[in-house]
């Protein structure tokens, strides 16, 4: 289908749409909706979607599901939009990361994969873009075209409202941001959309923003939270609900947590799961990671779970490694797309930051709670896996499952962030 041009700088491309259900099991309230992309469009200097190109595409496409649709509908709406950009972290950190790597901006062509309000792409167009696609699944990009052109960039920005599977642009680009991170990073599954694009237009030797990204894990003690939740009922206004109790601890811990700690609930140094380079990721790659973990506890307390949380780094291009060897599947530095790549400068690296000691995001951090504590001594240690896999009726969700001992016993922990 071609695109419908609705007025200066905004291209709509149908989303096809398999027939919304009920939409059970999709999250009521998710973090983002821009996953996909728009599509494309003719109007100036934008060229035409050509027809071969287009049929191609229905041919090799991933298709868009009931959940899909639920996810970009799930950001239409203005308090997830108002709460991102009210996160100060992180969009701060991206216009930083915009004005630090200027010179790779102005004058050049950017694609903004998931676009929202269009935030990003007018910080680029600030920057000296000389194009910028902004291109968002999301019925949000009526709001940003409007957005834009309140702002006097039409000519710079052209927003495309589609999947970034679906749409079409007959150029290639210098620049692809995002701000692709959900809930332990992996959450949503908006970085396939990214790697999608990466794929289909950017230059030998464009820039990516963010350029690299880190999944973290550490064993937890939340004793404060255990009281409040579990404790609780073994004395409510002097009656003994404790019948209550086994039922609490099955709420706190059947699903993950997004919450907000600090880092003196964290019991050891925390372990890297997954290294993603976004030069290199690949989408199989996404559908499963596993990493093996050994910690030992500084200090003598209760575990009650473990935690996640994420880094993102805004590098210039950088030269990978000469001597890459392959690995085994499990490798987090070294297997597939996660290999690292060499800095420029290493002291020159800007980093947005999820970890429990600085300062808190709307990521927050995602706790997996046990049903019961388990009581650690100083220097215990606690070593399993964790296997993270996109769940197979809804990809944007994740399986989890966590193996570990501790003190002699082995446990297993499985749930689904939804």
């Amino acid at each position: 289908m071609f695109p419908k041009e609705n007025g200066n700088g905004y291209h709509h491309h149908e989303v096809p749409s398999p027939g919304i259900g009920n939409g059970d099991g999709v999250r009521r309230v998710t973090r983002r909706s821009r996953a996909s992309s728009p599509t494309s469009t003719s109007s100036g200097t934008v060229p035409v979607v050509r027809v071969p190109e287009q049929q191609r595409l229905q041919q090799h496409r991933p298709p868009c599901t009931d959940f899909d649709m639920a996810y970009f509908n799930s950001y239409s709406h203005l308090g997830i939009h108002q709460e991102m950009i009210k996160d100060r972290v992180r969009t701060e950190t991206y216009r930083d990361a915009i004005m630090r790597h200027q010179s790779f901006i102005a004058g050049k062509v950017v694609l903004d994969v998931g676009c929202g309000t269009g935030i990003l792409s007018i910080f680029c167009a600030q920057a000296g873009a000389k194009r910028v696609y902004a291109v968002d699944a999301s019925d949000i990009a009526l709001k940003a075209h409007d957005i834009v052109e309140a702002n006097n960039l039409s000519d710079v920005v052209v927003v495309l409202h589609g999947r970034v599977e679906d749409v079409e642009i007959d150029e290639e680009v210098d620049v692809i941001i995002s701000e692709w991170m959900g809930y332990m990073l992996l959450y949503e599954s908006m970085l396939g959309s990214v790697i999608t694009a990466r794929d289909r237009w950017l230059k030998p030797g464009g820039l990516i923003l963010p350029s690299n990204a880190s999944l973290y894990m550490a064993p937890v003690t939340h004793t404060d939270r255990y009281s409040e939740y579990i404790d609780f009922w073994r004395n409510v206004y002097g009656i003994n609900m404790s019948p209550m109790i086994s039922l609490a601890k099955q709420s706190a811990s059947e699903e993950p947590s997004v919450e907000t700690i600090t880092g003196e609930n964290i019991l050891t140094w925390p372990h890297e799961v997954k290294y993603i380079d976004s030069y290199s990721i690949t989408i199989h790659e996404l559908e499963t990671v596993t990493s093996s973990f050994k910690f030992n506890s500084m200090m003598r307390a209760p575990l009650h779970g473990f935690a996640f949380w994420f880094d993102v780094e805004f590098n210039g291009p950088a030269i990978k490694p000469n001597d890459s060897h392959s690995t085994s599947s499990t490798d987090n530095h070294l297997a597939n797309g996660s290999q690292r790549r060499k800095r420029t400068n290493p002291n020159d690296a800007l980093v947005l930051s999820t970890a429990p000691e600085n300062p808190p995001t709307h990521w927050q951090q995602t706790l997996i709670y046990f049903y019961e504590p388990i009581a650690l001594e100083q220097d215990q240690p606690i070593e399993g896996s964790v296997t993270l896999s996109q769940n197979k009726e809804n990809a944007r969700f994740i399986n989890i499952n966590l193996e570990y001992s501790v003190g002699g016993r082995s446990y297993v922990k499985q749930s689904v962030m939804k």
